[in-house]
């Protein structure tokens, strides 16, 4: 079982809407895995059948008995993320404030403050279109621990490409290069780095990239809506000649791409020209060098 994970140093190039449609051309051979958990919509071009859905904890907040508490203060002061205001004459804990430290508790005179458990978001399985499995999340408002609730989401996953024999596991990770990102890497057989020929988009490519030598991974990069620009997509491609990236191939700016999103399609689905083309031609590509 081979793990893909697909990457972008920023948002907004595209990533997602390529990793949809290999997930549709890969069809009933993988389980996807939908790991960029603060933004997560590869549920808009999948069509999930949810199946499963499963609370997931992380971490601790702080918590006050109402009946114990003496309202000496001293939990307030010495609180430093400023986390336990005064409301309507009680003391009480500010959920996105708290950080969990149990400081409060330890200080306490009378014991009314333990550390709870956090919900810090939720995890989901569902059937797709193709047929296959995706597992997905959705990260809390105001949560942290992103990368641990990654983390549940591949492993889940896996767990079921390996019991169904699937050939992969196809993830799509966060743009950017945090916790998320690392915990997307980690594992991964062949990342796929998504880049636009922008001036920024040149430079998270090369911050990104560095984050996936450290991995030791090997790597590939598609360059969406190469013709907006070039000549930065030539630097780029001389980049990943540089570097040693496998050059996977470029995508013209086409609005098919946005037009296929309106109607909840991936763009294999909608276009039967150059798009649909080449993004096959990618995916065969990808999966032999996974095989590599």
């Amino acid at each position: 079982m081979k793990e893909i994970v697909i990457i972008s140093g920023k948002g907004g190039t595209g990533k997602t809407s390529i990793t949809a449609s290999f997930a549709y051309l890969g069809g009933t051979d993988i389980i996807v895995a939908d790991c960029d958990v603060d933004a997560a919509d590869m549920h808009l071009l999948l069509e999930p059948n949810l199946a499963q859905t499963e609370d997931f904890y992380s971490g601790e907040l702080a918590n006050i008995n109402q009946e114990l508490c003496i309202q000496c203060g001293k939990c307030a002061e010495v609180c430093r993320f400023k986390a336990i205001p005064v409301v309507d004459g009680k003391f009480i804990v500010d959920e996105l404030s708290c950080e969990g430290c149990g400081y409060c508790a330890r200080v306490c005179p009378v014991n009314a403050i333990t550390n709870l458990n956090s919900k810090a978001g939720q995890w989901f399985m569902s059937k797709i279109k193709t047929g296959s499995t995706m597992v997905h999340a959705r990260l809390g408002i105001g949560s942290e621990n992103s990368g641990k609730l990654v983390a549940k989401v591949k492993n889940v996953a896996k767990s079921i490409a390996e019991t169904e024999k699937k050939g992969y596991v196809l993830v799509d990770g966060s743009p950017g290069i945090g916790c998320p990102v690392v915990s997307s890497l980690s594992g991964a057989t062949f990342v796929v780095m998504v880049t636009e020929p922008t001036v920024s988009g040149l430079h998270d490519l090369k911050r990104v990239f560095e984050l996936v030598k450290k991995f030791n991974l090997k790597s590939g990069c598609i360059i969406n809506k190469y013709d907006l620009n070039i000549d930065i997509a030539e630097e780029i491609e001389k980049f990943l000649e540089q570097q040693g990236i496998v050059y996977i191939d470029k995508l013209p700016y086409d609005e098919n791409f946005t037009k296929a999103m309106v109607k909840g399609l991936t763009i294999v689905e909608a276009d039967n020209g150059l798009l649909k083309e080449t993004l096959v031609n990618s995916w065969e590509k990808i999966k032999k060098e996974a095989l590599i």
